[in-house]
């Protein structure tokens, strides 16, 4: 199968610039070991049987053997030969000017705590799965980083995706393993799968702590069932023990497994001074690093939700800031959202490491789109009153505001507001 260039691609083209080593971590799934392989001359694969105990041996023994290989080197599930990450760090601290010379992927389902950080030498990139564009279910007819250049450029767009295109792509997910199916039915259950594993396998493996895979799952399922909401803490522990008892200790540990697997993925508030302390709601909105793990958690099909508009609109949501993250990563973008006691929200604040960033409404139907622009246009507008009183730390007004919408057609309002489908961003 031809391989799929990924956005992360270039991320790793730019490390290979600087860095000796590229350590590539992300959720189990997400194509980190076969976009590693398409830059090496030697992969060593600790979990192939056929050499194991022997690649094992030498890696306790005298581990920089393995790095006479011909380089680039894959170290594929290196955290069973932790030893490697510090000969890696060795090797690069002696030869500084040999940049790209070794890949580190493995399963996110074990965490290693390594005796070197290799700060300068090892650099660390998260990768996500595919993103719609990644999938070719957006047309890229819109840059983000276009957006951010030169907002005036964008007058009108058109997707090529429907509503049941996008349905399904959020049941599907983003994990590049449903490449390889032949069928529809086979693509929905690669998610399907990944959710039974992490609940049953990885939540106990990650940390060699033995977990109860019933209590990880009923934290899931309420997890999916908050998606994108304020939800908090409480509410998710009383919804668990409406099934099973479990103590607030426990449901951090789990809480914490699930976030080293990147599984969960919280979205943090952006607290602005606009209104007064008390008036933002500064709680984290409850997400996934995928929006497909939460349609297994639920259990459900794409035609349940020719019935359940309210449910799909939160998973669109979600949709929505995972190929956000990935279209900023070049930017070390960063997403937050924005939620005030008055009603005043904006779904998504994407920030950027040069400081412009954008206010985001992401609204799965064209009915919706006016009263996601009133709300950024609002925001907007409060930013400016506070500038107006506050003259020595005045805030950055948003470079763009900007309504995501699983929708046709894009176009520009007349209050400055981008209407602009998921079916056409990109990187």
């Amino acid at each position: 199968m031809e391989y799929k260039r990924r956005i992360a691609d270039e991320l790793i083209d730019l490390k290979t610039e600087v860095f000796g080593a590229i350590n590539i971590l992300g959720p189990k799934g997400c194509g980190k070991t076969t976009t590693a392989k398409q830059r090496t001359r030697t992969t060593i694969e600790f979990q192939n049987e056929d050499v194991r105990d022997n690649l094992l041996k030498i890696a306790n023994t005298q581990p920089s053997n393995l790095l006479l290989n011909n380089k680039p080197i894959l170290f594929d599930e290196w955290q069973d030969a932790p030893k490697i990450w510090g000969s890696v760090r060795t090797y690069c601290d002696n030869n500084p000017e040999e940049v790209g010379a070794f890949y580190l992927t493995g399963s996110s389902s074990k965490n290693i705590k390594t005796p070197h950080t290799g700060t300068l030498r090892i650099s660390r990139l998260v990768m996500y799965p595919m993103s719609l564009y990644e999938t070719g279910e957006s047309n890229g007819s819109v840059s983000l980083k276009e957006l951010f250049d030169n907002p005036k450029s964008f007058t009108s767009c058109a997707s090529n995706s429907t509503l049941n295109d996008i349905i399904y792509a959020i049941c599907r997910g983003g994990w590049p393993k449903y490449l390889i199916a032949k069928s529809k039915k086979g693509e929905l259950l690669v998610a399907k799968e990944l959710f039974e594993q992490t609940y049953n396998d990885d939540i106990s493996t990650i940390d060699d702590v033995k977990r109860n895979p019933f209590i990880a799952k009923l934290i899931l399922q309420s997890y999916s069932r908050n998606l994108c909401t304020l939800a908090d803490n409480r509410t998710i522990i009383k919804d668990v023990n409406g099934n099973y008892p479990i103590s607030e200790t426990t449901y951090y540990d789990y809480i914490s497994a699930l976030e080293k697997l990147y599984i969960v993925q919280d979205v943090e508030a952006w607290c602005p001074a606009i209104r007064s302390k008390s008036a933002i709601r500064a709680g984290k909105k409850r997400n996934f690093v995928d929006p497909s793990i939460a349609v297994a958690a639920l259990g459900v099909s794409p035609e349940y939700f020719n019935n359940d508009f309210k449910t799909l609109g939160f998973l669109f949501e979600s949709l929505c800031i995972r190929d956000l993250k990935i279209y900023s990563q070049a930017n070390d973008g960063s997403i937050s959202y924005y939620r005030d006691r008055y009603g005043l929200e904006a779904d998504g604040v994407l920030h950027l490491e040069d400081g412009r960033f954008a206010l985001l409404e992401f609204k799965l139907g064209e009915s919706e789109v006016d009263e996601g622009a009133k709300h950024l246009c609002e925001i907007e507008r409060l930013i400016k009153e506070y500038n107006k009183k506050e003259k020595q730390v005045p805030l950055r007004l948003p470079d763009l505001k900007i309504v995501i919408t699983g929708t046709k057609y894009g176009y520009k309002r007349e209050d400055g507001v981008l209407v602009i489908p998921i079916g056409c961003l990109k990187d």
